[in-house]
């Protein structure tokens, strides 16, 4: 019964037994979750930082031994509906393409501000350049020496951006003022006319994530047809909006 249940609500059957496990033994080991859960430690190692990302379980610590604790089953709600809260925003853009989809796209979840984290990361895996549409909102959730982080790793990488930024004091002053230098290219928008409180980033040939900084929860969509819909969107805006004049 409670295994095929958690199954509906976003887990295989290896993550709802390590779950099952985590949450009667309390805060607990690999060791001992893997004997409870009777799966080979290997197996939990492979699928437990995806499960601490998913906000399933969290990570403590006794001294330098790690543990382990089950989230309570009422945060397993509050997960649902940081689920369902993200899907809403962007349904409007996966309905505008479903009948153009052939393949089944592939989706990932991720919550919390590591798994955010790890949403921005994916895009520095592939080559190319990435089409960005945000603010400020997500900077200053990651953190300012964060994204300087990953700035400076996509620098390294030789990626370059073009970016479609919400106006702010903050982002003139911090971000593009210095577009040469970080390899991107800017165009404003006004931020009270054209709020965008979900970041997008088109990339990688067929992915594009959407990050909700205030839900602290992302999603990454591996489909062509999605991808080229979200580029020809953003070719769209950035092809009517003007050039930034440079002091």
């Amino acid at each position: 019964m409670l295994l095929p249940t958690l199954q509906q609500i976003g887990l295989n059957e290896k993550q709802a037994k390590i779950y099952l496990a985590s949450l009667e033994l309390g805060e607990t080991t690999i060791k001992e979750i893997a004997k409870k859960a009777d799966l080979k430690r290997t197996t939990i190692y492979d699928l437990i930082d995806e499960m601490i990302n998913a906000g399933y379980i969290k990570l403590t610590a006794e001294g330098k031994k790690k543990k382990y604790l089950a989230a309570n089953p009422e945060e397993l709600q509050a997960i649902v509906k940081k689920r369902e809260s993200l899907l809403s925003q962007i349904l409007p853009l996966l309905n505008s393409i479903s009948n153009v989809s052939r393949g089944k796209p592939k989706i990932w979840f991720y919550n919390g501000i590591e798994g955010l984290k790890d949403v921005y990361s994916d895009s520095l895996k592939y080559s190319g350049e990435i089409l960005a549409i945000g603010g400020e909102t997500t900077v200053k959730a990651l953190g300012h020496d964060w994204i300087l982080g990953y700035i400076k790793k996509r620098i390294q990488k030789d990626i370059h951006v073009r970016g479609i930024v919400a106006k702010s004091e903050f982002i003139e002053k911090e971000y593009t003022s210095k577009d040469q230098e970080q390899f991107r290219a800017s165009k404003i928008i006004d931020a009270k006319k054209y709020p965008f409180p979900v970041e997008i980033n088109i990339y990688g040939h067929q992915r594009v994530f959407f990050v909700s900084a205030r839900d602290q929860m992302g999603v990454i969509i591996e489909s062509p047809e999605i991808h080229q819909t979200m580029k020809s969107f953003f070719e769209l805006l950035w092809d009517n909006l003007p050039e930034i004049k440079r002091l």
